[in-house]
């Protein structure tokens, strides 16, 4: 845990955990202000968690949350009012830093000097020439100046990210491209239902992002508050400005944990648990490990999501460890599903009913989750009925596996790059922006209609990465990318029914079925998923090896 001091009385950090306060408290802080706003990213607890754990070291907490690089002059005169009453010294937090120190720089002018703002904040590491730029300005960002250009430019280093700077780079060596992502740590995602588990560590589903991204691309670490499309430029936390001649957009989507009324409030106890973060996965495990008899839910928002498929992954592994620890008889699985279907899929649906039979899981379709108490162990689902109507029903539970609301992120949504919805608009097969030419997408952000999964980036990045070097002139025709998806399900420990498919459901099988049928549980399958995917996500995928991921070519 690293403080930079901008004060005696200020300082500034990246984002915390629960399991940082006492060392905070420890070091003298009296206070701590969150400056970000819930669900940014997969590993990032929610504020009530850390407010809660706060309370009982002694340590005031207030919440002033900014989206990144959208910190308003008010907020600013807010952060100065809670300096002014909370305890000292204070610790503010985002997830870099920068959002807290702009915070602070915006409360300080026409109080201090502006080169002593500027000074202060560099010396802690945080540059704020386009906040000078904004001050000087009034308020606007002139985006005929650039901090940086490159010929393409990737927002997101996740999966997606990754994976198009390397098959770009496997290409065309020496292509100058510069990555966007404020995060220290990339994440191996579909591990994290094995985490879930208990059959990986959370610890190996994770790397420094410097140890992923391909040799020669230029890391930005910062994060993208708008765009400005018609000039080629993006605009970064801080008001600094990139431009690109080539833009490639996907930033993964948007954990809305407060979609649910009482969710965030109560996540990481009580029994409420869900793999779809870091630090959470683990906790699933020991829930299902501590559980001999009593309620277990699972649920299962309203679509789009990432992996369809996780939220019942979750259910049957731990039906599995029910069962080998004698104990399923005594536990009432109940899957809570906002769809009509078990899986959009038909054709894997028996193979799947028959584990829905053989654990004794209850269905309870077109009932979505919206409030949780936790400490009451006690969930509100409202139901659709037949005639459209909604009904309110209450279910206890002893543990519950809660899959939340998922949307576009926040700059995303607001952008011009984005469709009605709030997702990146683009053609289905080319992957080509519908109104910008040279702008790309692919992964969780886009508007495509295939699965939301690493399976579909692995093949959507060659796609990508072959239209923008056709876009440059440096390769003739068009690639194109057929939808699909893979979603290995993971019915019992050892064995996988793995779900292969592109658009509008048809099946996309990679192997042949006397080797792997996927319709069917497969224990080749399950060796798959936990021996062969990791290796060939972090070795294959991220290098720019395009084992079975080779795009289709038109022209």
């Amino acid at each position: 845990m690293e403080f930079k001091t901008l004060t005696p009385e200020l300082s500034v950090s990246a984002q915390i955990t629960a399991v940082d306060l006492p060392a905070i408290a420890q070091a003298g802080f009296r206070a701590v202000v969150c400056n970000r706003p819930d669900g940014e990213g997969g590993d990032q607890p929610v504020f009530d968690e850390l407010a809660q754990a706060a309370l009982a070291l002694g340590l005031q907490t207030r919440y002033l949350p900014a989206e990144s690089g959208k910190v308003s002059d008010e907020q600013g005169r807010q952060f100065g009012e809670l300096l002014a009453q909370l305890p000292k010294p204070v610790l503010a937090f985002c997830r870099t830093g920068m959002r807290s120190t702009t915070m602070w720089a915006l409360s300080q002018s026409g109080t201090l000097p502006l080169p002593q703002i500027i000074e202060r904040s560099a010396g802690a590491g945080f540059d704020l020439k386009g906040v000078v730029r904004r001050l000087v300005n009034g308020g606007k960002t002139p985006v005929e100046v650039a901090d940086a250009t490159h010929e393409v430019v990737i927002v997101g280093g996740g999966a997606a990210g990754i994976a198009v700077a390397a098959s770009l780079l496997a290409r065309q060596p020496g292509l100058d491209i510069a990555v966007i992502d404020p995060a220290d740590i990339h994440y191996y995602q579909p591990g994290w239902t094995l985490v879930g588990g208990g059959v990986f560590d959370a610890s190996t589903t994770a790397r420094t992002m410097a140890s992923v991204l391909p040799r020669g691309v230029h890391w930005i670490k910062s994060a993208v508050a708008a765009f400005e499309p018609e000039r080629n430029a993006v605009i970064l936390d801080g008001c600094r400005v990139v431009k690109y001649k080539q833009l490639v957009v996907c930033p993964g989507l948007k954990l809305d944990w407060h979609g649910v009324e009482g969710l965030p409030e109560t996540l990481g106890r009580n029994g409420v648990t869900s793999n779809y973060r870091y630090d959470l996965a683990p906790y699933t495990w020991k829930l299902v490990q501590g559980l001999r008899h009593g309620r277990a839910v699972f649920t299962q928002p309203p679509m789009p999501i990432k992996c369809a498929g996780a939220p019942q992954k979750a259910m049957y592994l731990s039906a599995d460890q029910w069962r080998r620890a004698g104990v399923l008889r005594d536990v009432d699985i109940q899957f809570f599903n906002a769809g009509a279907v078990l899986f959009g899929v038909a054709d894997y649906v028996p193979a799947l009913m028959q584990y829905v039979r053989d654990y004794g899981i209850h269905l309870n379709f077109n009932q979505t989750l919206v409030s949780i108490d936790g400490p009451a162990r006690r969930a509100v689902f409202c139901q659709t009925l037949p005639d459209g109507s909604k009904s309110l029903s209450t279910r206890e539970f002893d543990m519950i596996h809660v899959v939340p609301p998922q949307k576009a992120p926040d700059f995303i949504r607001v952008s011009p790059l984005s469709d009605a919805a709030g997702w990146i608009d683009v053609d289905a097969a080319t992957l080509r922006h519908k109104h910008f030419d040279n702008i790309f997408a692919l992964g969780d952000a886009a508007n495509t209609a295939n699965a939301k999964t690493a399976a579909a980036a692995r093949k959507q990045a060659p796609v990508v990465a072959y239209n923008v070097l056709s876009t440059r002139g440096q390769a003739k025709g068009e690639a194109r990318y057929d939808g699909y998806g893979s979603c290995p399900l993971t019915v019992e420990r050892g064995k996988i029914v793995l779900a292969e498919f592109g658009y509008g459901g048809k099946l996309a099988p990679s192997f042949p079925s006397w080797l792997i049928d996927g319709t069917r549980p497969s224990r080749l399958a399950w060796y798959l998923k936990e021996r062969i995917l990791p290796p060939l996500y972090w070795q294959g995928m991220l290098k720019g090896r395009e084992w079975l991921a080779h795009p289709e070519m038109v022209g």
